[in-house]
């Protein structure tokens, strides 16, 4: 990256390790090569008066073509040497799948624990989804790891209500599931919780592929009176906003983190793969309004560019957020964030019991 204004710090859990920087784009978009980045321990930001730190669930691959995942994108995108800055970190050359990481953004802002999504939780029934069917991670450890317990959350966003996005809501206890994290509030968009909740009998893209996520996951934490459901727009404090980017679906929202001259954005499920920021009108197979996910991806991305902020997505392997830059008629990727990447975790071990 050749610009230097509003760029976050990086930090280790260790006090002594060195500063990193952002990895400079080489070649085609911003390949994140293997050699400088396998020696990478950094795993939290520094965002102005907020500290990011990145807590992975899974990373791996999700049993998608590019095809069936993006069929907008052409095909071509995904082989050969024109796909070679996407592999290995979001495309599996092998295989030819695309590989995801499931992973919550942990935020510490004035003197809170803010939790930006939860993943896809432990022994959860998902008949119409597969691979997140009775899963058994690590995740409350690597939690633990990075300084919180459960009890510690002040704050749960849920950017939309997906599978893999609200599972760690509620934990197995003994036949019931109760609220995982006990003192947070759990902030949902009013119209993404409307939309999922089986009373509305919506129709959905997934089809039947969200079942069983609204009982298990979403309703205990609002009987449980910890959800707050807001409409239009909620600030989270001083440094964070909460807005509706509707699209992907009803409810879809974004945290904008302003703070000094700092600026980052929470994107949820706005992109799945950074081939997306070159092609900003190719949805994912899973958009419920593929229109409005359109003009929410470029309004965003322009934002973002810009105001030189980092793009924290949800699913991005690899260095996980990145920067990006526009011309009157494209965006291009930047630079990728100075986090370690996600293809040097060893998560893809864990998995069904």
């Amino acid at each position: 990256m050749t610009r230097t204004a509003n760029r976050p710090t990086a930090a280790a859990h260790e006090a002594s390790a060195p500063t990193a920087t952002a990895h400079e784009p080489s070649g085609p978009p911003a390949a994140a090569h293997e050699a400088s980045a396998s020696t990478r321990t950094v795993d939290r930001l520094q965002v102005g008066e907020v500290s990011v730190t990145r807590v992975l669930e899974y990373y791996g691959p999700v049993d998608l073509t590019p095809a069936d995942f993006f069929p907008g994108i052409p095909a071509h995108t995904w082989q050969g040497e024109e796909a070679s800055w996407l592999r290995p970190d979001f495309l599996d050359g092998a295989t030819g799948v695309v590989r995801s990481a499931v992973q919550t953004w942990l935020l510490r802002s004035e003197g809170r624990t803010i939790l930006i999504d939860t993943g896809v939780g432990n022994h959860k029934e998902r008949p119409y989804s597969p691979v997140w069917s009775h899963r058994n991670t690590g995740y409350l450890d690597r939690l633990a790891a990075a300084g919180v317990t459960p009890q510690d959350v002040d704050v749960v966003v849920n950017t939309h209500l997906h599978v893999d996005h609200v599972g760690w809501n509620t934990r197995l206890e003994g036949r019931d599931w109760v609220p995982t994290f006990p003192n947070a509030v759990y902030l949902m968009a009013r119209d993404d919780f409307d939309f999922w909740n089986p009373a509305n009998e919506h129709r959905s893209v997934l089809g039947r592929g969200n079942q069983n996520v609204f009982e298990d996951s979403v309703a205990p934490v609002h009987r449980a009176g910890l959800a707050l459901l807001w409409e239009g727009s909620h600030r989270i404090d001083a440094h964070l906003r909460l807005d509706l980017a509707p699209g992907h679906t009803p409810g879809s929202s974004v945290v904008t983190l302003e703070s000094g001259t700092d600026r980052a954005v929470f994107v949820g499920d706005l992109m799945h793969s950074p081939a997306q920021v070159l092609m900003p009108d190719c949805n994912s197979c899973f958009c419920e309004d593929p229109v409005a996910a359109r003009a929410t991806r470029r309004r965003l991305l322009g934002w973002a560019a810009d105001h030189r902020a980092l793009l924290f997505p949800a699913h991005f392997g690899g260095h996980g957020a990145l920067e990006v830059t526009r011309t009157p008629s494209a965006f291009a990727v930047e630079g990728w964030a100075p986090l370690s990447r996600a293809a040097h975790q060893d998560t893809t071990g864990e998995g069904r019991r």
